[in-house]
């Protein structure tokens, strides 16, 4: 037994990062799901930032999904998800952080922009990120069908979630992926049929309804009650 505790959120983008990454790796944990609009008495204590996912490794405590997922690799370190070789490992950290600190803030600006013309600001750079994927990394990086070759990785782990969420940005925002971006959606047909993924991820009503009162738009017809 591992005896690995998950604080996690169904619908929080990271948590399911870190619930991929568990099954991928076969380990057996506890789930427990925190609302995080209603925290438990002394959850700070173990996520100091409030946020999810966190774990509790017997007296070992950690917070934020690329640092957990990193731990969770060299603990158990079979199926590998991330490359032993050094200047490897660095390039696909790379990539883990354009997911964090490019991809992800532009989807964000694209979806939720207070207005028109941040939302028009966010669908440049995020097509633009969108199109950097395509050509400096499937286009480039791998000659196989992942991110990293053949192996599936935390660098796919890490973009996967925002995919899973596109239905939002084509529904509340008109936007479908462009064409020129083929390796992607092949790239995302495959992820999203793994086992790991398939068993976290929320239907697309999930979402729709999710946002519709975030955005303060129109709940769906026919999106299910959640």
């Amino acid at each position: 037994m591992s005896n690995i505790q998950l604080y996690f959120a169904k619908a929080s983008t990271f948590s399911q990062r870190t619930r991929v990454v568990l099954l991928e790796k076969g380990i057996d944990f506890t789930p427990i799901e925190i609302d995080l609009q209603n925290k438990p008495d002394g959850y700070t204590q173990i996520s100091r930032y409030g946020k999810v996912p966190a774990i509790k490794h017997g007296d070992v405590e950690i917070y934020e999904s690329a640092i957990i997922n990193e731990y969770l690799d060299e603990v158990f370190p079979e199926p590998p998800l991330l490359p032993r070789d050094p200047a490897t490992k660095a390039i696909a950290r790379i990539w883990i952080d354009y997911a964090n600190t490019r991809f992800v803030p532009a989807f964000n600006k694209f979806l939720r922009g207070k207005d028109s013309q941040e939302q028009e600001q966010g669908r440049k750079e995020f097509t633009e990120a969108l199109l950097y994927l395509e050509q400096e990394g499937l286009g480039k990086l791998s000659n196989g069908h992942y991110w990293l070759g053949d192996r599936f990785s935390l660098v796919d782990i890490s973009f996967y979630p925002w995919f899973e969420r596109l239905p939002l940005l084509e529904h509340f925002r008109k936007f479908t992926l462009p064409a020129e971006t083929s390796r992607l959606q092949t790239w995302w047909n495959l992820v999203r049929d793994r086992e790991s993924i398939q068993a976290v991820a929320n239907p697309v009503d999930f979402y729709l309804q999710r946002f519709a009162k975030v955005l303060g738009e129109p709940v769906p017809i026919g999106a299910a009650q959640k």
